[in-house]
C-alpha cells in the first residue's frame, strides 16, 4: 500500500524548497528577499508539523485498534482453550 501522506508531505517540502529558490533569483531588495524567505520556511515548518502531529495521531489509531484485536483474539482463544478442555 502506497502512503499518499508521504507523498503529500515530499510534495510540500519541495514546493518550499521551490519556492525559496525562485525567490533567490527574483528581483528583489536583500532584506525584502529575507523576509520572504522566512515567511516560506515558516510555512513550510508549519505544514511539516501538521503532517506529522497527523501521522503521530494516524499512528497511536492504529497501533490502539491492533492492540484491541490482539486482546479479542487472546479472550477467543482462552474461551475456545476452556471449551476444549472441558
Amino acid at each position: 500500500m502506497k502512503d499518499d501522506k508521504s507523498d503529500i508531505l515530499w510534495f510540500v517540502a519541495g514546493a518550499a524548497i521551490g519556492a525559496t529558490i525562485a525567490l533567490l533569483y527574483a528581483p528583489a531588495s536583500g532584506s525584502e528577499t529575507r523576509r520572504r524567505i522566512g515567511e516560506k520556511a515558516a510555512e513550510g515548518r508549519d505544514a511539516v508539523s501538521n503532517s506529522s502531529r497527523e501521522f503521530y495521531e494516524k499512528g497511536k489509531e492504529w497501533f490502539d485498534r491492533g492492540r484491541h484485536l490482539a486482546d479479542e483474539a487472546s479472550q477467543l482463544f482462552d474461551r475456545g482453550r476452556k471449551i476444549v478442555e472441558g
